[in-house]
């Protein structure tokens, strides 16, 4: 299986490389840390697989995801955090990748079986990932199922303590709309006033993966 190893940390990225070639006998056709790089090698060389980190310094692991799929859509994502927040890993689930592995509680055996399964056409998402979105899908109060795409790309951006003008510019939409969408926000979720509304998005990883290229995150 041929490989594309996007990981902004080199020790890590160092790591992987050999593990990948010298234990579990891949080819890694190139390597970088730049998403916009990422995009482009994975383009050139048509791997069977990349491993992709997330937390990139240009674009965010879920605009290299989604424009390559675009353009490869059977190619294989193995994607790598160490943000294990629901935010983060409901937008795991919802971007077509194969598999999921957190950096924080996960070991080269499990690399190891998580390519293995995505190069035999399966899935292998970790057990953090199963058990936040066992959590979520059972929550009545979950945002998911109280806040709508637009309100929870909004809640992203009140999360990084932007005003209504400001979000109003990066979502064309005017600061009235917005005013109305956070009043919403606030009563959806039981909140009382943007301080709180902050600190709820920052605690559930609203503000964790913000693309400085890519576009906010909405779901259809």
């Amino acid at each position: 299986m041929n490989i594309v190893i996007v990981e902004d940390h080199l020790m890590i990225r160092d790591v992987i490389r050999k593990v990948c070639s010298s234990d579990f006998g891949y080819d890694v056709v190139g390597e970088t840390d730049s998403g916009v790089q990422a995009v482009e090698l994975i383009l050139k060389h048509r791997p069977d697989a990349v491993i992709l980190d997330l937390s990139l310094p240009d674009m965010d692991g879920f605009n290299v995801a989604d424009r390559v799929l675009k353009v490869i859509p059977n190619l294989r994502i193995l994607m790598l955090s160490s943000h294990c927040d629901d935010y983060t890993l409901f937008r795991v689930e919802k971007s077509g990748v194969h598999g999921f592995i957190d950096k924080n509680s996960n070991t080269i055996e499990i690399l190891r079986d998580a390519l293995k399964a995505i190069s035999e056409g399966r899935i292998y998402f970790s057990q953090a990932f199963q058990t936040a979105r066992m959590a979520r899908r059972s929550d009545p109060r979950s945002f998911i199922k109280v806040l709508s795409d637009w309100e929870r790309a909004i809640l992203s951006l009140i999360g990084q303590g932007l005003t209504d003008e400001e979000i109003g510019e990066r979502l064309n939409l005017s600061p009235r709309t917005v005013q109305t969408h956070r009043s919403n926000i606030l009563r959806k979720l039981d909140l009382k006033g943007t301080p709180k509304l902050i600190a709820f998005a920052v605690e559930n990883g609203f503000t964790q993966i913000q693309s400085r290229h890519g576009s906010i995150p909405v779901y259809t």
